[in-house]
Formats: structure tokens, sequence, C-alpha cells
């Protein structure tokens, strides 16, 4: 069901700190306890004819969470980052849709671990920022009774998007940046603001992104998936073909405390994939089994080995890589910014020097 304003304000007193006996000492949060690290789990069975399979997809998450956490059983690398008392979101990522979004499978093996740590069902929430993108996925039929659902607007049609009823006036990010129809002497307009789910509703969030080519920001997997599914005003960030500033929007917005306390964990369903065509319905021609899920706390790591498996990708498809590839009839800008990896990295967010990440393939099946 949808959050309405009641709810709000009982999620508001029922988001506590951070801090608890189980996590305390484990730095949970951007990067997290595991920096630099990444869990790639394959299994050949994962994907059959384009179709999640569901033990498959059962046994990848058990075990990369037992690697993540070197736990010895999945509950056990579950109550690494949850307990009960926990409010927990799960951003999902519904705007590849019908190619290409976070599957029902994994999303249900999420929720199973995060029970099996002792959070309650009302306690878990899935989420993603335009409600039309959220229920034209399905992915409010996809969860157990129980389990609720939010987002924090409509899809916005007039270009600005600045309607501001999800949204908390108190955490922003500003930067001289605008929208083609804003105001550019408006502050409100130089704002994204950060949703009040994120602010006031959960106190951890579990991000179920995908492995997906993204026309300007070269790739959408963690920090993509944070950055614009979390505040408003985002079209600024890339108002035309050449007008694209994603290399320093995403980073930027991620870099708020908000972000760097409260996301804790990146599952990403890479076993069907996209290498161009990014991100909405032209990835369709451009899908490939990759049948590899992902691990990790640190956003940036798994970025880095996410673009980089894309890129290999666009190479066996005698393709440019993500930096240097032109425009053409289904990636329209003028140059993708993947730079924004990078940045996040030195921004202390992560480790984006694939010579410094710890990537550890297993192979199921």
């Amino acid at each position: 069901m949808e959050l309405d304003r009641r709810m709000w304000l009982r999620g508001m007193l029922a988001a506590a700190p951070l801090a608890s006996a189980r996590s305390a000492g484990k730095q949970l949060g951007i990067p997290g306890p595991f920096p630099g690290c990444v869990i790639a789990v394959n299994h050949p069975g994962s994907a059959v004819s384009g179709r999640h399979q569901a033990e498959p997809v059962r046994e990848m998450v058990a075990r990369g969470m037992k690697e993540l956490t070197g736990a010895t059983d999945a509950t056990e690398a579950w109550r690494y980052f949850f307990e009960p008392g926990d409010v927990v979101g799960i951003k999902v990522n519904p705007a590849g849709q019908p190619y290409l979004i976070s599957s029902p499978l994994v999303i249900q093996q999420i929720i199973a671990g995060l029970e099996s740590a002792g959070v309650k069902r009302q306690n878990i929430f899935a989420y993603d920022r335009f409600r039309s993108e959220f229920l034209g996925g399905g992915v409010d039929k996809w969860l157990p009774e129980g389990v609720r659902w939010v987002a924090a607007t409509d899809r916005v049609l007039n270009g600005l998007q600045l309607d501001m009823d999800g949204y908390d006036r108190d955490v922003y990010m500003e930067m001289a940046l605008v929208a083609a129809k804003a105001e550019p002497t408006n502050p409100h307009h130089r704002r994204s603001y950060v949703a009040k789910f994120l602010t006031q509703q959960v106190n951890k969030v579990v991000t179920l992104g995908v492995v997906k080519h993204h026309q300007s920001a070269g790739a959408t997997i963690a920090l993509k998936n944070l950055s614009h599914g979390f505040v408003n005003n985002v079209a600024r960030s890339h108002v035309s073909s050449t007008n694209n500033a994603c290399g320093m929007f995403i980073p930027t917005v991620v870099d708020l405390p908000v972000f760097r306390q409260k996301i804790v964990l990146h599952v990403i369903d890479g076993v069907m994939a996209a290498y161009h065509g990014g991100p909405n319905r032209k990835v369709g021609r451009y899908l490939w089994e990759h049948k590899t899920m992902y691990f990790a706390t640190d956003p940036v790591a798994v970025d880095t080995i996410g673009a980089s498996v894309i890129d290999m990708k666009r190479g066996q498809m005698g393709m440019e890589p993500l930096v240097s590839a032109k425009p053409d009839q289904d990636s329209v800008f003028a140059r993708m910014q993947p730079e924004f990896i990078e940045i996040a990295g030195v921004l202390g967010l992560g480790v984006s020097d694939e010579s410094k990440i710890d990537l550890r393939k297993i192979v199921l099946g």
C-alpha cells in the first residue's frame, strides 16, 4: 500500500538513530565496513531465455551475503547489517521497463533476508521516486503481504520537477545548475531536495540496482540509482545532449550526510544487463544474460566493476568504451560522463581505482 501522511508521522517516530548495539563499531553507511570490496556471484542457471530463475537467485543472494560479511550462514550475514527495530527501505530500479528492471525474485530474497534478521514486515518498504514507474513496473504486486511501498511523487511533466510534497525542505543539494524552464536566480530551482522517505522514514537502505548503460552518465548501477532516485529536480543534470552535468551531479548528491549514513548495502542484479540504449526502452536491443549479481557496501567500487563489465561487453560487440563513445540513434548525448565514479572516489565515497578493488568472483551451479 502507499504511505499516507499519518504513516509518515509514525515513521518519523519509528526511525531510530543509526547506532545500535549490534551494529556499533561497524561503520555502516558509505563506503561502509568493506570499502573497496565487491563480491561477484555467477550462476549459469540464473537466467533462462532472459528470465530469472528462482532457486539460482536464492543461492546467489545467500552466497553473496556470506562472502561479503564472512558469515557462516545467510541469516548471520543479514544480521551483520540489520536488526529488530530497524526501518528499512529497498531502493528498486523500475526505469528500464519492460526490459530491464530490478527482479521480483531478488527483492523477495532481500525481504526474506531482512525478516531473518528480525526486521518486521511492516518496517520494510520498497521505494522508487516515481509512482507511475513503480506501478508500471508491477513492483507493488511482488511484495509479500505486510511489506509496504512508497513513491516520492507522480511523474512530473512540467520539466522542473520541483513538487515538494514528498521532499524535505531542510535537506537538499545546491548547485549552480538549473533546468531549461527554470529561473536561474531562484535558489529553489538550484536545489535538489531529498525525499522524506530517506530523511524521515527509514534508518537503513538497501539499493537494488541493475547493470545498465545510461546515455548521459554512462552507467546506472548503484550511485545513480541513489542520486536520481532520492531527490527531485534531477532533469537539470542532463538538460540536453550537450548540457550534461551528471559527472558532478551524481557524486554531489550522494555526498550528502544522509546518504553516507543510511545507505548500508548494495545488491546489484546483473543476471540480465544492458550495454547500450539506457536507461529506458531502448535497452531491449542491447540486453545480455550476464548471470552475475554483485554485493558491496561501497557503491563506488561496485560501480567501477559494473562499468568495466559494460565496457567489456561493448568491446565484444565492436563498440567504443563509455568514456569515448560517440552519440548514435540509441544514445544521443554528445559525451557520456562515467567520470562520476572517479569523482565519487575522490570525495571518499568509495574506491574507484580498479587495481585497488578486492573483486571476489564466485561461480555456483
